[in-house]
């Protein structure tokens, strides 16, 4: 292995900076290093800070099992490039049919090498189930004897997740039932309180309100903007979140809509600093772009961030989280969180949380900010899925800080391990939980 030296007294040359040769100890350096920052991040818990998952409480709305695993909206999307099976006729099904046929297209009569795919085999290999034989009925008796409370706590061990964060919103009927009852509450799970309905659909939102009994008009005057506020701070008793989130389409403006910045301006930004709440923003998703795929139909455009520019300028005492969905918008979204200390980036989202993407969107995010963001979050959908997801991304993140502590130790700077363990506990939730407690 080569190394480019500047040279020194003793190696250089009239014809300039020589080749230096790396010894041995050096390898064996670089060796150790490379082992130590893969212990530490193969062994570190994180914060699951983003996902759509449920404790169990919630019955059915936590999903799990090899048939929900399969019946997952990407494998929907790729199965349907397989089929010419009309899209009505796979909704008919039941989901063990459709389970069936996803396997069958995309496991048995081609290789399952797609992201997706090999996410499924990641997590039953985990599990300790041998896929050889691609039988889905011994995987399925497997899963049947299985309760999902000990299958929980086998997951996490397995993903290495700590504490995860349930998307939780009050415009959901079964789920507002759920915290309506008063649930007994789960310290492996948080909460996030998701409004995308009061900007993005105000009549619906208005009218939930007003059923509620909320006192609102359909323009955004004082009394309503009051009640706003007020049912946000009902459901905020209700959920104790750690953030508000939505996500937003492509062509998000700020200013934009009357309507939509009134109700930012006057009742979420005010109510998020009143009680030192992050607003979580995930710009980028268009959806239904083919509405016969139902859940797997939405789609990704780049979104406009000098709208967020705007407002991160125009609101400096708040905070605000942030991932895109759009691969164009990463470098100028690291770019902008230089610029605003309010602003911390959290994980790969959706069609980015690919090893490819994770591997790119890490490398820029820790050469242009540092350790302030949040590596990874899983956005799983499925239980199951926090093992691939974890697992996969550890890998990446790993092979990127052994290269980054490679090029300090190029420098002549040596990291503990005491030192690794600081910084990968920074990147999986140390940083996130730090910005919640901050205050500008």
């Amino acid at each position: 292995m080569l190394d480019i030296g500047a040279g020194t007294p003793e190696n250089k040359t009239d014809s300039g900076p020589a080749f230096l040769l790396v010894t041995p100890d050096h390898a064996l350096h670089d060796h150790r290093l490379d082992e130590m920052v893969e212990r530490v991040v193969m062994r570190t818990p994180v914060y699951d800070i983003h996902t759509h998952l449920y404790a169990p409480a919630f019955g059915s709305l936590l999903r799990w099992g090899i048939d929900d695993l399969l019946v997952y909206h990407s494998l929907v999307a790729e199965g349907f490039r397989h089929w010419e099976l009309p899209y009505e006729k796979f909704w008919s099904q039941d989901k063990s049919t459709q389970a069936e046929l996803i396997w069958t297209s995309l496991f048995v009569q081609s290789s399952p090498v797609s992201e997706a795919c090999r996410g499924v085999l990641t997590t039953l290999h985990a599990l300790g189930l041998d896929v050889r034989p691609r039988d889905l009925p011994v995987i399925r008796q497997w899963y049947a004897g299985h309760k999902v409370e000990g299958h929980l706590m086998r997951v996490m061990d397995l993903a290495g997740v700590r504490t995860i964060c349930m998307t939780n919103s009050p415009f959901d009927d079964q789920e507002r039932a759920v915290w309506q009852s008063g649930w007994s509450r789960d310290a492996r799970f948080t909460s996030a309180l998701r409004i995308d309905p009061l900007l993005l659909d105000w009549p619906a939102a208005r009218r939930h309100l007003a059923a509620s009994g909320y006192q609102v008009s359909e323009a955004p005057d004082a009394r309503t903007l009051g009640e706003v506020r007020r049912f946000l701070s009902d459901w905020s008793h209700h959920l104790r979140p750690l953030y508000l989130m939505i996500s937003l389409p492509p062509d998000f403006a700020y200013p934009g809509d009357p309507t939509t910045t009134r109700l930012i301006e006057e009742a979420i930004l005010p109510f998020c600093e009143a009680h030192n709440l992050p607003f979580a923003l995930m710009p980028g998703v268009k959806r239904a772009v083919n509405p016969a795929l139902r859940e797997a139909g939405d789609g990704v455009g780049r979104a406009d961030l000098a709208a967020y520019e705007r407002l991160f300028a125009a609101f400096p005492r708040n905070k605000f989280l942030v991932t895109a969905l759009p691969r164009e918008n990463q470098h100028d979204l690291c770019v902008v969180a230089r610029k605003f200390r309010n602003v911390h980036l959290f994980g790969c989202w959706w069609f980015t949380n690919v090893p490819s993407m994770v591997d790119e969107i890490t490398r820029m995010r820790l050469e242009l900010l540092g350790l302030s963001f949040t590596a990874q979050h899983s956005d799983a959908q499925v239980l199951d899925q926090l093992i691939y997801k974890w697992q996969h991304s550890r890998r990446v993140v790993a092979g990127v800080l052994k290269d980054k502590y490679r090029d300090l130790a190029a420098t002549g700077w040596q990291v503990s391990e005491a030192e690794i363990s600081r910084d990968v506990e920074a990147l999986s939730g140390g940083a996130f939980e730090a910005f919640l407690l901050r205050r500008f």
